[in-house]
């Protein structure tokens, strides 16, 4: 009797070791998507890390408002963000998406708060306040993307499309934006450089508009640049975009989109310079789902052109093209194909940061043209 007692006892014992798997896998998730300042139909972050929140939770057979949500801060401050957090964890959510830069400091509070609970900060890192510590808590995956790669490409199609008058239009200049801008003028350069153009050749706007905001500024900004000669603008920042969109429908003019595909949103969208949200996000619930948290956990994870995590679109998702380079007059997608891949195998490897004396973070044009090794691009900075 004793010996059979036993081995029943042995046997309950690895049937639980094997049922906790290391206890590292998440068998039952409740996950709470929360905004920053825009809405999930902004267009933009929300709307690409919502997507990707649904995409898994559809995928898993999960309920909206049952095992999945978002909710938006009453306020976008760090209070506001970790009141949100806060609300989310009572109200049984044990993963939690925060998307930007908006949550860097309300996370690093929460790792600490709420240990058991499982972030995903995307283009972000946690640090106190006064940035004077960073750390990344292994309930935490970071997850950044290299804006500079997919700027770069934006900038490289239109000027190799035979524009020479760009404009740039950025929100506030964190580092996702200024990475955005960054690469944008170094991919009209390196396109004027091979088409063997002129010193000054590539004229460009370049300007912040202090906000993410879709108002009546922004688009009479836009305006103006239209008005002074920018054949295309990349609007990056959120709702800004629209703003842009709006003037460009007025001018008849051109737009370059930011973080999603904004092809469907207006006809005067030639391509967009997108980043893998809705991909990395469903990567890292997988990760969680299946035990292996660990690849992200704890560390920030880049998704680049090495990993498919930025690009301009190459497939039409609507059915009306086949051709996601048809508002081109002459790049394609073989012209892509050969600078993608070089970013790829970095073989091109653009600047993301540069020296700014000023503490907003907005470059001057000196700044610009010395700290990204401009020639034939001209920076007008607005």
């Amino acid at each position: 009797m004793k010996k059979l007692l036993s081995i029943l006892l042995i046997l309950v014992m690895v049937f639980s070791f094997a049922a906790c798997g290391g206890g590292d896998k998440e068998s039952d998730m409740k996950i709470t998507l929360i905004t920053d300042k825009g809405n999930i139909d902004d267009k933009s972050f929300n709307q690409g890390a919502w997507e990707g929140v649904k995409a898994f939770a559809e995928e898993n057979g999960m309920k909206e408002n049952t095992d999945f949500q978002y909710i938006k801060p009453e306020e976008a401050s760090d209070a506001g963000c970790l009141a949100a957090i806060k609300l989310a964890v009572e109200g049984g959510s044990n993963v939690i998406v925060t998307p930007g830069f908006l949550f860097e400091v309300p996370i690093y509070e929460a790792q600490t708060l709420y240990p058991e609970v499982k972030f995903i900060l995307l283009d972000g890192a946690p640090h106190t306040a006064d940035y004077s510590d960073y750390k990344t808590a292994d309930n935490v995956a970071s997850i950044m993307y290299a804006e500079e790669e997919s700027g770069y490409l934006a900038g490289y199609a239109a000027v190799m499309d035979g524009m020479t008058n760009l404009g740039f239009m950025g929100g506030m200049a964190v580092p996702a934006v200024q990475a955005f801008g960054y690469g944008y003028l170094q991919g009209a350069e390196a396109a004027a450089d091979e088409l063997g153009l002129a010193d000054g050749a590539i004229k460009v706007f370049y300007h912040y508009t202090g906000d993410f905001a879709e108002n009546d500024k922004n688009k009479a900004t836009a305006k103006t640049m239209y008005q002074q000669g920018a054949e295309v603008i990349f609007g990056c920042g959120g709702s800004v975009g629209k703003s842009v969109i709006s003037a460009a429908a007025e001018a008849q003019a051109k737009t370059i989109g930011v973080d999603v595909d904004h092809r469907y949103d207006s006809e005067t969208v030639i391509t967009s310079a997108t980043k893998g949200l809705g991909a990395s996000v469903v990567s890292v619930l997988k990760s969680i789902q299946d035990g292996s948290f660990d690849t992200y956990a704890g560390k920030t994870t880049y998704f680049n052109a090495a990993n498919d995590g930025v690009g301009l679109p190459t497939t039409v998702l609507d059915g009306s093209s086949d051709n996601a380079f048809d508002r081109f007059a002459k790049f394609d997608k073989d012209a892509y194909d050969k600078v993608f891949a070089k970013l790829a195998d970095g073989s091109i490897k653009p600047i993301r940061t540069i020296d700014v004396a000023n503490a907003d973070g907005y470059a001057t044009a000196d700044e610009l043209t010395k700290g990204l090794s401009l020639a034939k691009v001209t920076v007008t900075v607005r």
